[in-house]
């Protein structure tokens, strides 16, 4: 298997990832961009380089066996920073990358960012690597804060669903993997929930178990980007803010997979457990 990288380790699914390998017993090496900010775990060391470092992401592969590609943070040259590191990943002579991909990834995929979850694909699939594809449905865990401030979840979805997944069980899911890499050579895995819901429904069980009156709200395109426009964000920032609801309205994101408990052994969290587990205790 040889030796298991884990890149994004301060992160909210890299680390995960990192603590649970440590916890097993499993050595590896955690890739950082700041090393002051890097968990300290017991048999893991420690590797300082950005993505699009093409030395120091080489330096940081050198003997790496199977190494986690957690997507680098959202930004107009993501895709040449992910090629920067698969090329690095290939001159380091790694054997195979787990990379998290998106649900739906495809060139025109409604989700604007999925496309580059397609090209970084693509990419992978030509340099010679052993992959994996690990496709993330939306985070279960962010939706509290798809939230606004008057408890009202704004976006274009209509009655659109999506089996929004835990990071939780992405994290179990990707240990799996780097666990045992063989047998999940060049497969793709859609990582979801138990069950997809339309925004109406996670509106309701955020209500449900946290007391808090939530309710969606269906936009039109434009009503959509007005209320974004006081952001100041770039256009391809807002169009990935958009097309987060309208690829759900489009049914791109609906699909329920097995992945989850086939990988883990376990069943996937439901948006409703997990609102439980991590609800804040009362004094």
């Amino acid at each position: 298997m040889g030796l298991i990288v884990v890149s994004g380790a301060t992160g909210r699914l890299g680390g995960r990832v990192a603590r649970q390998l440590a916890a097993d017993g499993v050595a590896q090496r955690l890739i950082v961009r700041d090393a002051s900010r890097a968990p300290e775990l017991a048999g893991a060391e420690v590797a300082v380089a950005g993505y699009g470092d093409p030395a120091a992401s080489r330096r940081a592969l050198d003997g790496a066996g199977t190494v986690l590609m957690v997507s680098a943070a959202e930004t107009p040259d993501r895709v040449l920073q992910h090629k920067s590191f698969v090329d690095a990943a290939v001159a380091a002579g790694v054997e195979r990358l787990v990379y998290t991909s998106f649900m739906g990834a495809a060139p025109d995929a409604v989700f604007t960012l999925a496309r580059d979850h397609w090209a970084t694909e693509e990419h992978i699939r030509a340099s010679g690597l052993q992959f994996t594809f690990l496709r993330d449905s939306l985070y279960a865990d962010f939706l509290p804060f798809m939230v606004g401030d008057d408890g009202v979840i704004r976006g274009p979805a209509g009655a659109g669903r999506a089996a929004v997944v835990a990071q939780d069980d992405i994290a179990d899911a990707a240990v799996a993997v780097l666990r045992d890499p063989a047998p999940h050579a060049r497969k793709t895995y859609d990582l979801t929930g138990p069950e997809a819901l339309t925004f109406a429904e996670m509106a309701a069980t955020i209500t449900a178990v946290t007391g808090r009156r939530v309710t969606f709200q269906d936009e039109t395109l434009e009503q959509a980007y007005a209320s974004r426009a006081s952001y100041g964000a770039p256009k391809w920032q807002v169009d990935a803010w958009v097309s987060t609801y309208t690829s759900v309205a489009a049914g791109e994101l609906a699909t329920v997979s097995p992945a989850v408990a086939d990988l883990t052994g376990h069943p996937a969290i439901s948006l409703a457990e997990l609102l439980v587990r991590d609800r804040p205790s009362r004094p």
